[in-house]
């Protein structure tokens, strides 16, 4: 059942691959599952939501997850993909008395069908071109091919890419994404916006990479497209948004146009840029979501930009925490999210693809207006109707974690250099 190679093993007969590629993103699926968790409990409590599942159906969207990001093959794949999405659409449901919620669940599930309707199209055109779905043979049999592979195969590999782009939100497959967002309970919210982003974007990196990794030129230019397309919606896109949620909705399609730059390099540099931006991208947002987790008025949650109006007066750890997470999202020095971008953007000038550096930088500066503004209105703006003092020690909790690691990763950013470096290497 089991076969080792240097550190790399495969089981069940090839389906699946354990390697240090597919364990740096694991650890960060279960930190991200694990956080979330954590930051839900004084959410349900106040919701008055009492149900076991919850837990559960994470477990299994988090099981789902490790499965695609070990797939070895397109039915391995499309099985985790399933397991998770699955859990998710009941997750997005699953404030059943809330109107938003219920309408959250329904548009993604839709929509999620249609993408993985995409996905298996793809892989079966993939299949009938190619005579076989593992990833191994693929790779041995596109490594090989001196001339051009077929116009079937080309448009199989466009179908995969377009259900995997729906999964990680990148634009133009990114519609369900704010409306989701927002309809969804807000730990639940927190979740969607990490944990099945990591395991789809360590899918894709792993299936563009392995099987089809020598027909690069073929694919390079759609990335290309989905990045830069991706990068300006999600620059654009946040600055009229109101709504906290619908403003981080916008913001994750932004983080995923960067992480795809790092695809679109190819080669060991620009997946190693994608690790380590993923993880510090795990730390931000999982910070900010406990920030916006904690605003409550009256024991309701409170999702308005302007209920954050003089938070640094009331209070001043909350609104603290929240200004380190948005300046490292608008990449500002020395906080975290200034490596991971710079990390992703040296990859890019490595490969002469300066054009895609410099809309990288340019829509970063746009963002960081919107970033920049919450902090403002935090800081500077007249408190009209303060909030509720902060629940749960859970919050602060992740709070203080997360706010460290953000703020201190200048200091000693070995350990997630060096791993991200081994785990790159691992899928060369």
């Amino acid at each position: 059942v089991l076969t080792v190679s240097g550190g790399r093993m495969t089981t069940f007969n090839n389906l699946f691959v354990t390697d240090a590629f597919g364990s740096y993103f694991k650890v960060l699926v279960l930190i991200a599952s694990a956080l979330s968790v954590l930051i839900s409990r004084p959410y349900m409590e106040r919701q008055e939501i009492f149900s076991f599942e919850y837990p559960v159906l994470i477990l299994f969207a988090t099981i789902g997850m490790m499965i695609m990001i070990s797939a070895n093959n397109l039915i391995s794949l499309y099985m985790g993909l399933e397991l998770q999405s699955l859990a998710l659409y009941v997750l997005a449901a699953f404030q059943r008395d809330d109107t938003r919620s219920t309408e959250a669940g329904l548009k993604y599930f839709v929509l999620g069908a249609v993408a993985s309707g995409m996905l298996l199209y793809g892989a079966s055109l993939v299949y009938g071109f190619s005579g076989t779905t593992d990833f191994t043979t693929l790779a041995a049999l596109f490594a090989n091919s001196a001339d051009s592979p077929s116009l079937g195969l080309i448009f199989g590999i466009v179908f995969i890419i377009a259900g995997l782009a729906f999964k990680v939100s990148a634009v133009p497959f990114h519609m369900w994404t704010p409306d989701v967002y927002e309809g969804a309970p807000t730990p639940v919210t927190a979740f969607f916006s990490v944990a099945p982003k990591m395991a789809a974007l360590a899918l894709l990196v792993r299936v563009m990479m392995g099987p089809f990794g020598g027909l690069v030129d073929q694919w390079r230019q759609i990335i290309i497209l989905i990045s830069i397309a991706s990068m300006l919606l999600g620059a654009f896109a946040a600055i009229n948004q109101r709504n906290i949620k619908r403003l981080m909705a916008y913001s994750s399609i932004g983080h995923v146009g960067y992480a795809l730059i790092g695809l679109a390099v190819g080669g060991e540099a620009g997946v190693r840029g994608i690790l380590i931006y993923m993880a510090i991208y795990l730390f931000m947002n999982i910070g900010a979501f406990a920030c916006i987790l904690s605003m409550n008025r009256g024991g309701r949650m409170v999702e308005s930009i302007d209920d954050l109006a003089g938070l640094s007066k009331t209070h001043p750890l909350t609104a603290l925490a929240l200004a380190i997470f948005m300046f490292s999202m608008a990449g500002i020095p020395p906080l975290a999210g200034f490596f991971g971008k710079l990390y992703i953007f040296l990859a890019a000038i490595e490969a002469k693809l300066y054009a895609l550096a410099v809309i990288g930088v340019l829509t970063s500066v746009v963002g960081a207006f919107y970033y920049l503004r919450l902090i403002k209105i935090a800081y500077f703006d007249e408190v009209a109707d303060p909030l509720d003092k902060s629940p749960g020690t859970e919050i602060y909790l992740v709070l203080a974690l997360t706010g460290i690691v953000i703020l201190f990763f200048f200091v000693y950013p070995a350990p997630v250099l060096t791993t991200a470096a081994t785990a790159a290497a691992a899928l060369f």
